[in-house]
């Protein structure tokens, strides 16, 4: 089903050591806006899509998704190389140390783990479709709010091509979800409530 690829989707060359970013690029790997969850959420969905092209975007972006974890995760790595026991303190990662040295885990930027809540499935194409939409806008919100935080074109390039391809993935959801609308959704609005 899937090929993979040996090499990042974008470039992710950080030559600078900045904890602080790390701490809260996390968000974007187990946030509640994160790529984790977006990945999961939509290759779940998919099962539930009413034809074929549905099943296909809800797989394609979610297989992408899984490629953006993967940069963020990178981006997290190469900002935290060769951090001391005084960078780790100084930033406020002493606890995400004690219980997982240097490695990643997914978490937001307060240190809060990802939970399976943070995705919505509830088998209704329209209404999964809608909520993949908020998710969208979500992260390329989260994506604005991290290159409001730093300077660091090494880190700017990487973000923007994410935030891009949230507003991307926003576009091709909303093709989907106006067929869908008309397709499956006729809601009477002359019935008394």
């Amino acid at each position: 089903m899937w090929a993979y690829s040996k090499k990042l989707q974008y470039p992710v060359s950080i030559k600078n050591k900045d904890l602080s970013m790390a701490k809260y690029i996390i968000t974007q790997f187990g946030g509640p806006n994160g790529e984790l969850g977006a990945s999961l959420r939509y290759l779940t969905q998919r099962y539930a899509m009413p034809d074929d092209k549905g099943k296909a975007l809800l797989t394609d972006i979610g297989s992408e998704e899984l490629g953006h974890m993967e940069m963020v995760s990178s981006m997290v790595h190469q900002l935290t190389a060769g951090a001391t026991m005084e960078e780790i303190k100084a930033a406020g990662l002493e606890a995400n140390y004690t219980e997982h040295g240097v490695s990643l885990y997914p978490t937001d930027a307060n240190g809060v783990p990802f939970t399976v809540q943070y995705f919505a499935v509830t088998g209704d194409p329209v209404a999964d479709i809608a909520e993949d939409l908020a998710a969208e806008q979500k992260a390329r919100a989260t994506y604005e709010h991290l290159m409001d935080l730093t300077n660091d074109p090494d880190l700017l390039a990487p973000l923007s091509f994410l935030r891009q391809r949230e507003i991307i993935h926003y576009a091709r959801f909303k093709e989907l979800y106006d067929e869908y609308v008309k397709k499956y959704y006729q809601p009477d609005f002359n019935q008394n409530c």
